[in-house]
C-alpha cells in the first residue's frame, strides 16, 4: 500500500535511499560533519531570481514587486557550512540529495524544542540547486525533515521562510500556515521572512 511504502521511504532516521527522478537516480542521505566543506557545494547553484514577494502591510498579506537575484557569496558559504556543522554537533538533522554524487539539495532541522506548548523544532534551511528545482526533491527533503522532527518530540516544524512567491507556494503545498507564535530572533534577523509552521 501507499502508506506502507511511505513508511518504508521515511523510516527514521531516514536511511540512505535512492529514488528515480525522471531519468535520474537521486540519492538521499544524512550528511556527516566531516563532509562539510566548500567542495561539497561545488555543483550547487544557489541562484534564485525573485520578482515578487509576500509582504505584510497594515496587517494584510499582499504580493509586491521586489525584483532581486538571491545568491550566496563565499562568506555566505562559510557561514552556511559552520551553521550546518553546529547543527550536526548539537544532534540536529542535516539531510541531502545527490545527483551522481553531486550535492543538489539539503535540509536542516535544529534539535532544540521551543515555543512552549507549540513544541516547535526549527527547520533552519532547505535549498535546492537552481538546475534541479521543480522535480520533487524539495518535497522528499521536507517530508524527511517532518518525520525526523516528529520522532524528536515536535508537534510542529517552525520555518522562517523566504518571502518569494515561489518559495511560499512550495511551503503552502507542504501544508504550512502562518506561525501561531513568532520566534522573535528570526523576525529580527530576517524581517521580510514569513514566519510559518507545519503541523506534524
Amino acid at each position: 500500500s501507499m502508506m506502507a511504502e511511505r513508511n518504508l521511504i521515511f523510516r527514521s532516521p531516514p536511511q540512505r535511499k535512492t529514488l528515480r527522478n525522471g531519468g535520474k537516480m537521486i540519492e538521499y542521505r544524512n550528511i556527516q560533519a566531516g563532509e562539510l566543506n566548500r567542495e561539497l557545494f561545488g555543483g550547487f547553484i544557489r541562484r534564485q531570481v525573485v520578482t515578487k514577494c509576500w509582504r505584510r502591510e497594515k496587517n494584510e498579506w499582499c504580493i509586491k514587486d521586489d525584483p532581486f537575484i538571491d545568491d550566496w557569496s563565499e562568506e555566505d558559504y562559510k557561514t552556511l557550512i559552520s551553521c550546518l556543522r553546529n547543527t550536526i554537533a548539537a544532534g540536529g538533522f542535516v539531510y541531502a540529495a545527490f545527483d551522481n554524487t553531486v550535492l543538489k539539495g539539503f535540509v536542516s532541522v535544529e534539535p532544540d524544542l521551543f515555543g512552549g506548548s507549540q513544541c516547535y523544532l526549527d527547520l533552519s534551511s532547505i535549498h535546492i540547486s537552481e538546475d534541479m528545482r521543480s522535480k520533487g526533491i524539495g518535497t522528499v527533503l521536507f517530508l524527511a525533515a517532518k518525520e525526523w522532527a516528529r520522532d524528536h518530540g515536535a508537534k510542529k516544524l517552525y520555518i522562517s521562510a523566504h518571502s518569494a512567491v515561489e518559495s511560499q507556494a512550495f511551503y503552502k503545498k507542504m501544508g504550512c500556515v502562518e506561525a501561531a507564535v513568532y520566534h522573535q530572533e528570526h523576525v529580527e534577523r530576517e524581517p521580510y521572512d514569513c514566519q510559518l509552521e507545519c503541523p506534524l
